[in-house]
C-alpha cells in the first residue's frame, strides 16, 4: 500500500513514461474527499466510458450525474490516446468489491479470485481511468488509446513501485460490472509488464494533441499556436493580415471560425473557440513547443 501520488507527482510520471496529458482546469482540488477516504491507494483500475465524443465524456467525467457526483475517475483516456485529468483525490469510480480481490491486488498475486462479494470500498484504494468506449464490444480499440492506457498503468506502476499485478479491470472487481469490454485485461497486464521491464521511452505523436478549450481561453503565446495557424491557410481558412504567430489573437479565433464552418459546424458550435473534434481534423503537426 503507498500514499497517493500529489497531482505534480502524477503528472511527472505521465510525462515520463510518454502518455500526452490535459490537465481539466481545476483537477488538481477535484475529488470526493470529503466523502470517504483516498488511500492507502493499493492498484489502478481501468473503465470503459459507455459514451462517445471527447469533449462530452471528459465533462461527464469532470461534473459526473445527479446521482453521482464527479469526479468519476482520475483521468479519462481518448481514442487517439491523449489523457484528460479530472481529478485528484477520492473519486467515484470503482464503488464497491471484493476484499479477496484487494488482497490479490495487495499481494500482487498474478490471479485474481473471481469477485463475488461488495464488502469493500475501492474508491479508497484505486486511481480509476475511464477509456472512451461504447462498450459494446464493437467499438473499436485504436492501438493509439490501448498504448496510453498501458503507459498510464505503467507510469503509476512504476512510481509506487508495483508490479502489473495491479492493474486491474473494474469487472474484475466487482460481479456487477464488464467493463472494460473488447480487450482482454491478461493483455493489458502484459503490455505493463513489458513497459515496466525498460526504461521509459516516451512516444512522439505525430500531430498535436488538443491542448483543452480552457488553454486557448488564456490566451496562450505558443509554438502550437504558430503550428495551428499555419494549418488553418494550408486548409484555405486564413483570417490573418499577417502571420500566423504564436500569440493567439483575434485573428486566430476567426481563423479557426472559418475551419469550423468549412466542418459543417454553425451557431455557437462555430465561435472559433477550438474543440476536440475539429482539432482532430485540423491535424496540427506535433511541437514540442510550450
Amino acid at each position: 500500500m503507498s500514499t497517493p501520488l500529489t497531482a505534480a507527482a502524477l503528472v511527472a510520471a505521465l510525462k515520463a513514461e510518454g502518455v500526452t496529458v490535459v490537465e481539466h482546469t481545476g483537477w488538481r482540488t477535484h475529488n470526493r474527499n470529503s466523502k470517504g477516504a483516498w488511500g492507502p491507494v493499493n492498484g489502478v483500475m481501468i473503465h470503459h466510458t459507455v459514451t462517445s465524443g471527447t469533449d462530452a465524456s471528459v465533462t461527464l467525467c469532470y461534473d459526473g450525474r445527479s446521482d453521482l457526483p464527479g469526479p468519476l475517475c482520475h483521468g479519462v483516456i481518448a481514442k487517439d490516446g491523449t489523457v484528460y485529468l479530472v481529478g485528484n483525490g477520492r473519486a467515484n469510480h470503482a464503488g464497491s468489491g471484493d476484499a479477496d480481490v484487494l488482497a490479490a491486488v495487495v499481494a500482487e498475486r498474478t490471479t485474481l479470485p473471481a469477485p463475488n462479494q461488495q464488502n469493500t470500498d475501492g474508491n479508497t484504494h484505486f486511481y480509476g481511468f475511464e477509456c472512451i468506449n461504447l462498450g459494446d464490444g464493437k467499438d473499436p480499440w485504436p492501438d493509439a488509446q490501448l498504448d496510453a492506457i498501458a503507459r498510464t498503468a505503467a507510469a503509476i506502476c512504476r512510481a509506487h513501485g508495483w508490479s502489473a499485478a495491479s492493474v486491474i479491470g473494474h469487472k474484475e472487481w466487482t460481479s456487477a460490472k464488464i467493463d472494460p469490454r473488447g480487450f482482454t485485461m491478461p493483455s493489458l497486464r502484459t503490455r505493463v509488464e513489458t513497459l515496466l521491464g525498460k526504461k521509459p521511452t516516451p512516444s512522439t505523436p505525430t500531430y498535436q494533441p488538443f491542448p483543452g478549450a480552457a488553454w486557448f481561453k488564456q490566451e496562450p503565446k505558443s509554438a502550437i499556436v504558430t503550428a495551428m495557424g499555419k494549418r488553418l491557410v494550408a486548409a484555405g481558412c486564413s483570417a490573418y493580415a499577417t502571420g500566423p504567430g504564436p500569440q493567439w489573437t483575434d485573428a486566430d479565433r476567426n481563423s479557426y471560425a472559418k475551419w469550423q464552418r468549412k466542418l459543417g459546424y454553425t451557431g455557437t458550435d462555430a465561435d472559433g473557440w477550438p474543440g476536440a473534434t475539429s482539432w482532430a481534423a485540423l491535424k496540427v503537426p506535433y511541437t514540442s513547443g510550450t
